[in-house]
């Protein structure tokens, strides 16, 4: 199973975090269900083109915060997550977004308005882009 994560080498967000967060996202937004199985740590490390360390890391993680359980001799899967759990998580990357792409304009040196405004144009864009 090949799990659709995009690593980015330039992010100062470290790989094992990127790793995690992605999967989580995957978890909370219902493309990986209860009970689906998720490629061995080897795997995933082959995949991504990254350390079998690395990737240990994101799911020792993310089995310490009960979004992935191990089976001995079976595999990795992920883990019962209830409505609400998800619900704060797609939240949470939402906002974590957002909140990059505010940094990257103040950086840029635009004001809070001209932000609202690019905010603005970007929803007008979607929106049209999904036929509303």
């Amino acid at each position: 199973m090949e799990l659709p994560i995009r690593l980015s080498k330039e992010s100062r967000e470290p790989i094992y975090h990127q790793i995690e967060g992605q999967i989580k996202a995957l978890i909370a937004s219902g493309q990986l269900q209860a009970g689906s199985p998720l490629p061995s740590i080897r795997a995933l490390s082959k995949d991504l083109e990254v350390s079998v360390i690395t990737t240990r890391r994101a799911y020792q993680d993310l089995e310490y915060q009960g979004f992935i359980e191990t089976i001995q001799g079976k595999g990795t899967f992920v883990a019962e997550v209830d409505k609400k759990r998800k619900d704060r998580m797609k939240m949470e990357t939402v906002l974590g977004a957002i909140e990059k792409a505010v940094e990257t304009a103040l950086r840029h040196d635009y004001t809070i308005e001209e932000v609202e405004q690019v905010f603005q144009q970007v929803m007008i864009r979607l929106k049209r882009e999904d036929g509303q």
